[in-house]
């Protein structure tokens, strides 16, 4: 009650990124003592173990934290303090870049989601990995989220994500292929059949020199079911253990929000409610194409125990969360794990 009581609405006073911004810094200054880490723990409340085996590593649990919120790797301690299995950072780049113009983060509180055109802002891969070395494994799973750089051509991507793998290597537990964020220009290009076969093949190729971890492709919502049944049986081929699905919708079609506002709001991935039942769909096609060949990692709305349960019958293995995160604050794991401590 404190977070949507008090905490929620102070932040929401603020811009979305603003308020975000100052997350992170209460997140990482809390993390820095044993004092802070007891207090995020005592705040998210105990979260019940139910072990998961997916991707070929062990998760204590099936729900993790989805790329976009710590994308310089800063505050990972802290989450893990919060509960989560696994903490996936990034969405990092090669070279540091500052993104897309502000504002560029928007709030939609009467759909509970948000609407980013973040543009991949990162300070680049080797500086998390200089933070990514000091953690502690028994801390939790980590994933290195990593996509090309803004400036780069389609035709050199696979360079930007060999060498962001480089950088990374030894410093994450598994390496996620973004390919579907809509917030650079032309990288959903890279989800076409050949085009993803080449990418995946190199970063296969390349993760196997540098000492085999596993491997994941995130995908878009906004794709056919053949589409997207495709794109799993190519990521199975290509030697991946993970599927992501999803990233953010395009669309914005049944939104309680203003046409008005809406087209203030202008470009950008839409997270949040609104697109709960389509992820959940494409986790359903994705299992029935590839059946038990690789891991999936449902993402995309997720609230409420209800919608874990939702997504792990469709056939998910994991689950992450952001705009629920955002929405429902520090105890929200507390209520999901309503969706495994009774079975």
């Amino acid at each position: 009650m404190l977070y949507h009581d008090l905490l929620r609405p102070l932040l929401f006073a603020f811009s979305a990124e603003k308020a975000h911004n100052l997350t992170m810094a209460q997140l990482k200054v809390l993390q820095s003592s044993r004092l802070g880490r007891e207090l995020l723990r005592l705040w998210a409340g105990e979260i019940a173990s139910h072990p998961v085996k997916a991707m070929g590593l062990d998760f204590a649990h099936p729900v993790g934290l989805a790329a976009g919120l710590d994308k310089n790797a800063e505050a990972v301690r802290g989450f893990f303090s919060l509960g989560f299995s696994h903490v996936e950072v990034g969405t990092l780049t090669p070279r540091a870049q500052p993104g897309n113009p502000q504002p560029r983060l928007f709030r939609l509180p009467e759909d509970q989601a948000i609407i980013n055109r973040m543009g991949f802002n990162n300070r680049g891969a080797e500086d998390a990995a200089k933070r990514l070395a000091k953690r502690n494994p028994h801390w939790g799973i980590v994933g290195g989220n990593i996509g090309k750089n803004k400036d780069t051509a389609n035709e050199d991507a696979v360079n930007d994500y060999v060498r962001a793998m480089q950088a990374l290597s030894g410093t994450v537990d598994y390496f996620t292929v973004n390919i579907s964020s809509p917030n650079t220009p032309g990288l959903r290009d890279l989800q076409h059949e050949k085009a993803l076969k080449v990418l995946l093949e190199a970063v296969a190729e390349e993760n196997n020199r540098l000492g085999a971890i596993p491997l994941a492709v995130k995908i878009a919502p906004d794709l056919s079911k053949d589409e997207v049944q495709g794109m799993a049986r190519l990521a199975v081929e290509s030697g991946f253990q993970g599927l992501i699905a999803t990233n953010t919708t395009i669309d914005r079609s049944g939104l309680r929000a203003t046409a008005q506002r809406i087209q203030s709001i202008g470009a950008g991935g839409l997270s949040g409610r609104p697109i709960v039942a389509r992820s959940t769909q494409v986790v359903e096609w994705v299992r029935e194409a590839v059946h038990d060949q690789i891991s999936i990692i449902g993402v995309g709305g997720v609230f409420h125990a209800q919608d874990v349960r939702d997504k792990l019958n469709a056939g998910a293995d994991l689950i992450q969360v952001y705009t629920g995160f955002v929405y429902e604050g520090p105890g929200m794991l507390r209520n999901l794990q309503e969706a495994w401590k009774r079975s």
